[in-house]
This record gives structure tokens, C-alpha cells and sequence, in this order.
């Protein structure tokens, strides 16, 4: 399976109530029908064409072969289906030829085939996050040549960012960009780790580079943003002369196998021409706007191979039959299935506690993408714009931190069996551990949090958002069954505001970051504690109402059970957290470089 269908339509029409987008005119093509229906579509083909060559495509990894990268035939076939049913052009606008749906449908969509095969769907993730940076802040002339194949599915895209000597220090790349009379840049440096960057399964490859112009400010500021393709592109949109970008080599990693991941040089041959996007020094900037979007997806592909483990070794739990129950003495008796055995029962709890509240949290920020796109009004533009910026962090890194973890109790289900190829929960483990990394390491997570997006404002934006927070607990307050929860998360709320403001009393800057990564994480515990009691707020409700079937039943029992579990197990380690970030600890910080031996 790579999708509890139950699941996702209580989180989309349930908890966050997506018709509510469909009453905007941007919007309006896509009611319940509609998005049910390329739910369906999407489901289908990541099944017949995605899921079966997962296997396949881990096992022959890309091959450098007489300066051309080999890969399975499946690959772009798979790919092909994707562009058939339109799946590229799906979140972009109609007046540039796209489906204009809704982020949060695009999100959903995007999920089933990352839980059928990340690796393979990688090459359509990264080409319409560049199409959306294209879309943002390309020129007319750019968008008219390059946007519509790259919707169409017939160019793909990469994002060229990290380089040997600098990764996620992006003030030292050292690429360059030098202008030239007829208005082309000529580009010249080294980019690395750049996935997708080298294939033939599509017309041409689409690269978004940051450079540096020569004489312009040291450090970020000085980043320019350049669009640089595979092969030029003449001025009809007919491909011309290759670009002078050269395949160094191919990067092997321990997960997501089928996609490239390469070494590139570029204007070593010669002239690598690429075009300006934007404005000269802007290139970061244009890059994070475009990161709130790349996150998100991320984060939810980091959920959905959590949720394929989950669903695999769930349904394994029930067939398999090992050993009995501590109250069955005679070894004659039958064995049991090993969802009898409570310690897997724990294992499992945890798997649905992190993969459904995180995909809560990843299709909310994904509303909150749609309300930006149709809200008028300024004021709450700004604090949607706020209050997305502040949650880009959480989404991104608390789903690659514990449904990786996640991925470690369904290997820990399926016990021996759990570590060989003949299953596929290892393979999930392996891709989504990359997720940690993508888009920002944790701790650079952390440090864009505390340093930029909560002390940036003194805290106001993040006091806002608590009070959005105790608005739900007024509401659980009121609901027998949750009382207890209500009263733990506002005791959590309460060391968060407390432990904020103790850090940003902190004038030593070196000391109030010291732990930043772990406020990230706590900070992460309190948001899915949030949506944990928003969606049990939303079972209590169903379940007092009566008619329900059994199965019905069975679905919102278990919200209620796994947000109990949550806040028993998980929300606890929040406060722990806190604690050590309230007491301005230097332990880490302090600690030499001796310490560490070597």
C-alpha cells in the first residue's frame, strides 16, 4: 500500500476542511468530486508504474558509461505517466499552463508516489520546484521558452546550490558569472551533490545555479540566481549546442539509488552560457522563497516513507505468528499473530503517532500556501506569510528527525526479516534518512528558527501562534476525554514561552544558539502535540454522534488512543528539551576539540 485513503480524506476534508479552498475562485474547478478523483488517478499510476520498479531502480543504481548516464528504461517510463496525466503542470497557474490546484492537493498527490518510489519521483519534485522559482521571478522572455516544457514534462530541472569546498555555507561558492555584450553570462565553477543533474530521459535538463558576478559583495549578498540548461535553447525554443556542462562523476548514497547524483563542471570546455533570473545579489533570497514550498515536500516525502513502512509491517504484524501471550503457558497452544504482543503494539503506536501527525502538520502548511495565493487583505497576508516562515523549519526537519525513526520500528516489527532486500522496509529506512539532509541539515533548521524566525521578531509572530495553540485547548477543555491532554499541552506551551524568553533575554549570541537545534525539536514536539489534539477534537466529535459503523468507529477510537499515546510517550521530551535550552547550557559549546580524541 502506499496510501491509507481513510486517513488522508479525514486530514484533507476532517481536520483541515479543504473545501473551504475550493470556494475561492483560484480554486474553484477543484471541489470534493474533482480532488477525489485525482486522488484516484494519482493512486493508479504510482501503483502501476512507480511502485513496481522501486525495487528495480534501488538494486542498478545510475551508471557512468562513455560520458552518459545509464539508467533502468523503467525510470523514464514512469516518468512519461506522470507528465501524461498532467501531474507537472498541477500546482502552477492556468496563465502559464498549468491546472492551478491547490498546494495542498499537489502536496497530497505528490505523497502517494514519493511512498511508492521516492528515487524515480525526485526527477519531477526538483524540476517543478525550479519551474516555480522560474515562475516567481523569471523574465518574460525566460518563462516563455523554458516554463512550458518544463510542465509539459518533456525538460526537467535541477537546483545547483552546494559545491565541493562549500555546502551549507553558501557565502563561499565560488562559482562565477561573467557578463557578456551579447546579454549571456558566461558561468564557471564546480557544483556538487546536485540530484538529477545528468540523464537522458528528458529533452534537456534545466539547471537554477547560484554564482557569484565578479565585483559584487562578499558573502551571500553577492549570490546572484542563473538559469543554465543542459543544451541552449534558441530564441523559437528549439534546442541548439550542448552548454559546456561537464559529468565529473556520479555520487553513490545509501538511499533514493535510482536518482542521479552528480559532480558537474561547468564552462571548463568552454563557453557555459546561462541567463540572469531576477535582479543581480538576489539569489538567496529568491532561493528561500522558493524553500517554504521545497520544505514542505520534504518534509511530506519524509512522512510518506514512514508511511510506507508503517502500513508494510502493520500488515505484516497481523499474518505473522510468533510465540503466545504471557498468561498462555502451554507450548502447545497455537502461536499468536505478533500484533498480539504488546511491545509491537508499542512499536507500531509509534510509527501512526509520528507518520499521522506530521502528515497533519505538512498538509496544514500546505493550506497555508493556498490562503497566501487567494488572501487579499495585508494584514493577513503578512501573517500568513509569518506564520508559515515559522513553521517552514518544524516541517521540514521534526518529519526527517522521527519518522525516520519510524522507519526503524518497522524494520524492528518485521525482526530478522526486517534487515534483508526481501523486504522493503529497509529500503525506506535508507531513502529517508536523506531527507535529513535535504533542504537544510537539522541544525541549520535550528539555527533559522531561534536566530532568524522567532528572534527576528522578538517572539511576537511565535506568541501569536501559541494563542492559536490555546485556542484548541479551550475547545479540548471542554471535551471530557481530553481534558488531561488539553492541560499537558498548555503546561508545554507555558515552558515554551518561558524558555523563549529567557533565550532571547540571552545577549550573548554564541550561547543563546547553543542549543538550538534541540528548541527545533521541542518546538517540533509541541506543533504535533497541536495537530494531535486538533484531531482528536475531531474523532471525539464523530465518535459522541451516533451511527457509526464499526470500522468508523474503529478509525477515530484509534485518533483518540495514538493522541493519548503521543502526549503519554512523546510530548514529555518536549519539557525535557526545554529545560536544557531554559538553563542556557555550554556543554556543547564549551566542550574543546581534545575532548573528542583523535
Amino acid at each position: 500500500m502506499i496510501v491509507d485513503r481513510r486517513e488522508l480524506e479525514f486530514v484533507l476534508f476532517e481536520l483541515l476542511d479543504v473545501e473551504r479552498i475550493s470556494r475561492q475562485p483560484r480554486y474553484s474547478a477543484f471541489d470534493r468530486g474533482t480532488i477525489s478523483q485525482i486522488l484516484d488517478t494519482a493512486q493508479q499510476i504510482a501503483e502501476e508504474h512507480f511502485l513496481p520498479i522501486a525495487a528495480e531502480v534501488d538494486a542498478n543504481e545510475p551508471q557512468f558509461i562513455d560520458g552518459q548516464v545509464v539508467l533502468p528504461e523503467s525510470t523514464a517510463v514512469a516518468l512519461a505517466a506522470y507528465a501524461d496525466a498532467g501531474f507537472f503542470a498541477l500546482p502552477f497557474a492556468q496563465e502559464v499552463g498549468g491546472l492551478q490546484a491547490p498546494w495542498v492537493l499537489h502536496t497530497a498527490v505528490s505523497g502517494m508516489f514519493s511512498c511508492a518510489n521516492t528515487a524515480v519521483t525526485n526527477y519531477a519534485f526538483l524540476t517543478i520546484a525550479a519551474a516555480n522559482l522560474l515562475d516567481a521571478f523569471g523574465s518574460d522572455d525566460l518563462k516563455h521558452r523554458f516554463l512550458q516544457p518544463m510542465l509539459a514534462g518533456r525538460w526537467f530541472g535541477t537546483m545547483c546550490l552546494s559545491e565541493p569546498q562549500a555546502g551549507s555555507s553558501l557565502g563561499d561558492i565560488c562559482t562565477t558569472a561573467t557578463p557578456g555584450h551579447d546579454g549571456f553570462y558566461r558561468i564557471r565553477g564546480n557544483k556538487m551533490w546536485i540530484s538529477g543533474g545528468e540523464h537522458e530521459i528528458s529533452g534537456n535538463i534545466v539547471h537554477m545555479i547560484l554564482a557569484k558576478i565578479p565585483g559584487g559583495p562578499a558573502g551571500t549578498k553577492g549570490i546572484s540566481l542563473f538559469l543554465v540548461p543542459k543544451r541552449r535553447v534558441e530564441k523559437d525554443g528549439s534546442l541548439g549546442l550542448g552548454n559546456n556542462i561537464a559529468l565529473v562523476g556520479l555520487n553513490h548514497k545509501m538511499g533514493q539509488r535510482g536518482t542521479t547524483n552528480c559532480l558537474l563542471n561547468f564552462g571548463e570546455g568552454g563557453d557555459c552560457l546561462g541567463y540572469l533570473v531576477g535582479e543581480p545579489h538576489r539569489g538567496i533570497e529568491y532561493m528561500f522563497h522558493m524553500m517554504n514550498e521545497a520544505r514542505i515536500g520534504v518534509g511530506h516525502a519524509s512522512v510518506m516513507s514512514a508511511l510506507g513502512g508503517y502500513l508494510y509491517s502493520a500488515d505484516y504484524a497481523r499474518t505473522r505468528l510468533q510465540g503466545r501471550l504471557a498468561n498462555q503457558k502451554d507450548p502447545q497452544s497455537p502461536q499468536v499473530p505478533i500484533i498480539k504482543h504488546a511491545d509491537v503494539r508499542r512499536m507500531l503506536m509509534a510509527q501512526k503517532a509520528a507518520v499521522e501527525g506530521a502528515q497533519a502538520l505538512c498538509l496544514y502548511c500546505a493550506t497555508l500556501v493556498d490562503e497566501l495565493a487567494t488572501e487579499e487583505g495585508p494584514e493577513q497576508r503578512k501573517w500568513l506569510e509569518k506564520m508559515l516562515g515559522l513553521l517552514t523549519p518544524v516541517v521540514k526537519s521534526w518529519p526527517s528527525e522521527h519518522c525516520l525513526e519510524a522507519n526503524k520500528w518497522a524494520i524492528q516489527v518485521l525482526g530478522g526479516y526486517g534487515y534483508t532486500r526481501d523486504y522493503p522496509v529497509e529500503r525506506f529506512y535508507r531513502d529517508n534518512r536523506l531527507n535529513h539532509i535535504h533542504e537544510g541539515t537539522f541544525g541549520i533548521q535550528g539555527a533559522d528558527l531561534l536566530g532568524r524566525k522567532v528572534n527576528g521578531d522578538g517572539g511576537q509572530t511565535l506568541q501569536r501562534f501559541i494563542e492559536l495553540m490555546r485556542e484548541t485547548i479551550s475547545q479540548a477543555e471542554k471535551q471530557g476525554q481530553l481534558q488531561k491532554e488539553a492541560a499537558q499541552l498548555d503546561a508545554c506551551l507555558t515552558d515554551l514561552s518561558e524558555t523563549t524568553r529567557i533565550l532571547l533575554d540571552c545577549t550573548e549570541s554564541a550561547r543563546r544558539m547553543a542549543n538550538a537545534t534541540l528548541y527545533l525539536d521541542a518546538f517540533g514536539h509541541v506543533v504535533i502535540a497541536w495537530m494531535w489534539l486538533r484531531q482528536a477534537l475531531v474523532a471525539a466529535k464523530q465518535v459522541s454522534a451516533a451511527g457509526l459503523s464499526d470500522a468508523e468507529q474503529d478509525f477515530y477510537d484509534g485518533k483518540i488512543v495514538a493522541c493519548r499515546y503521543f502526549y503519554g510517550y512523546e510530548l514529555p521530551l518536549a519539557r525535557a528539551q526545554l529545560s536544557v535550552c531554559a538553563s542556557l547550557d555550554t556543554t556543547c559549546l564549551d566542550a574543546s576539540e581534545a575532548v573528542f580524541g583523535g
